[in-house]
């Protein structure tokens, strides 16, 4: 949550607020620096010391965190009382009662660590990172991963060693990574991304290898046990997986090739990564390093191993380009023809077929896949019909195009065309008005949501305003007037106004809260729009008498 400064008291909850405040003017705040430009952190005492971080930028918090355990809500007291020490002057609030005295400006705490370094000899600096290495395992793995690069002694282990000290320093005792813990994860952790870019630029593609699988092995197994709920696991899964494919893209030595190979079959077949994304995605990077029918056929082997519908699809598909790149056509099309109710083989076959202008085939193709498809995956079906509809046009065939264009006209989802005016253009415009009026008939008593808002964009297309006012009467709501207030505006403001007006006094009546107080102010000013300003003035006169204790919805009137 990015919060301005100068908005910040709309922006939080009015109880954290009020809290946060009195933490604030009670001197709870005991310690306050500047870490370095934009960077502060101050030491916030209750009931117990804890530590807030704010990172500013344009005047804007661009990023906060507080290491309590508060979970109710994206800002905690201690944050809102460092926003208020922040602001004291600006704010003119009374200084906290329990303060030191005031201090003249002294360096930044960045500016002091490198003066201590440039002053430390190197012994005493050795001496300081061994003692603290051994007192302190969070500091120890943060310099592991910081310098580890410089050891002579690199492997998968040696990594995984590092970041598995890591994952377990941040579960602590109760083995669980909590969402505060991830911050430090991430931070321990990143400088090992760093340093893979560093061996990539380099063409020290083996140290490349060794970080990607020991993060994409380790942080796999902590989803088991951490809170991935920002992505920060996934994300350094993501980045190891990238790594793999920016090095399968290499010019790699044979034997590291072979390693990488190895592995991705090996970690498939031991189902490492199984009920992830990544452990298909690890046959995808092996079949980048392959060169030989023999190596193909072990990836196409390990496929055919795969369950589950939709990982099946996905590994026909891909092993159909395998087959490909690897057998002859005869291979090919025999797979093609046992696998054609996988929907990404047909769609691939259908078009090549049409860009062949083999269209017998193509269609031949789409209605088999409709048979198959219509009832367990409608969806589907209709992209059939749209290559039916296509081939009809390519076709000029007239009777088949207005069946396919009403069909999917009616059964919309998944549009991928504008049905409507390819019917317009091939139906006489005689008969155009008639042929609409039966597919109103038609869908009319089936009453679903869908097929209102089919017969709506109908009388938007035809400019039937008349049709369309009727249709908003019969159920009006704040959501459909702002829908179709541009289309009605001309002819109905007045009308509007007046739905306008009945809906927002029973909308304030029933909710309250800022956000819904900003709901009904943003129509009252569309209400405005429309010329109702007499109106809006009455309703918020209204609104004063009936709810002056309402502090937030006063605020929000005096700004419509």
């Amino acid at each position: 949550m990015q919060i301005p400064l100068n908005q910040f008291e709309q922006l939080i909850d009015e109880r954290i607020l009020k809290r946060g405040l009195s933490y604030f003017k009670g001197g709870a705040i005991t310690d306050f620096s500047e870490i370095s430009i934009g960077t502060y952190e101050a030491i916030v005492s209750g009931t117990e010391e804890y530590t807030v971080q704010l990172e500013i930028k344009n005047n804007i918090i661009i990023e906060h965190h507080c290491d309590c355990p508060y979970d109710m809500g994206a800002v905690c007291k201690h944050v809102v009382a460092v926003i208020f020490h922040l602001q004291q002057d600006k704010l003119e609030l009374n200084q906290p009662k329990i303060t030191n005295p005031k201090k003249k400006k002294t360096t930044s705490v960045s500016q002091q660590v490198k003066a201590l370094l440039n002053a430390i000899s190197h012994k005493e600096l050795i001496d300081f990172v061994q003692e603290n290495s051994k007192k302190d395992t969070k500091f120890r793995n943060y310099f592991l991963a910081s310098f580890g690069h410089l050891s002579q002694n690199k492997s998968k282990e040696f990594y995984q060693k590092q970041i598995h000290s890591i994952l377990q320093s941040a579960a602590g005792r109760d083995g669980w990574i909590g969402w505060n813990d991830m911050k430090y994860v991430v931070n321990a952790t990143q400088p090992f991304l760093e340093n893979a870019s560093k061996y990539l630029a380099n063409h020290n593609f083996e140290n490349v290898f060794f970080i990607s699988t020991a993060l994409l092995e380790e942080m796999t197994e902590a989803f088991q046990y951490g809170d991935d709920s920002n992505g920060d696991l996934g994300y350094f899964v993501e980045s190891a997986m990238e790594f793999l494919s920016k090095l399968a893209q290499e010019k790699l030595p044979k034997i590291l090739k072979e390693e990488i190979f190895g592995y991705c079959i090996s970690s498939f077949k031991k189902q490492l990564f199984k009920g992830w994304d990544w452990h298909l995605e690890m046959l995808h990077i092996a079949s980048e390093l392959i060169d030989k029918e023999s190596e193909a056929d072990i990836i196409l082997s390990c496929l055919e191993t795969v369950s589950g519908d939709y990982e099946q699809e996905q590994a026909q598909s891909f092993a159909l380009d395998v087959l490909r790149r690897f057998k002859d056509e005869k291979e090919v099309e025999k797979y093609i023809n046992k696998h054609i109710t996988n929907a990404s083989i047909r769609k691939q076959e259908i078009e090549k077929a049409f860009e062949g202008q083999n269209f017998e085939r193509a269609m031949a193709l789409a209605k088999d896949g409709i048979i198959c498809d219509e009832q367990s995956k409608p969806g589907l079906a209709k992209d059939w019909y749209d290559w039916l509809l296509k081939i009809a046009l390519i076709q000029n065939d007239t009777i088949k195009v207005i069946e396919y264009a009403q069909f999917r006209l009616i059964n919309n989802f998944g549009a991928s065309q504008d049905y409507y005016q390819i019917l317009k253009n091939t139906i006489e415009p005689e008969k155009w008005h008639s042929f609409l009026e039966e597919i109103i008939k038609e869908i009319t008593p089936k009453n679903r949501w869908t097929y209102k808002e089919l017969i709506r964009k109908i009388y938007i297309r035809e400019k039937w305003w008349d049709r369309l006012f009727l249709m908003l009467k019969q159920n009006v709501s704040l959501e459909n007037i702002q829908q179709n207030e541009q289309y009605l505006a001309k002819d109905y403001a007045s009308e509007l106004i007046e739905f306008y007006s009945e809906r927002i006094t029973n909308y304030v009546e029933k909710y309250v809260g800022r956000n819904h107080y900003q709901t009904a102010c943003r129509y009252l000013r569309r209400m405005k729009k429309l010329g109702g300003n007499e109106k809006v003035n009455e309703l918020i006169e209204l609104f004063r008498k009936q709810y002056p204790q309402r502090k937030a919805l006063m605020d929000e009137l005096n700004q419509v």
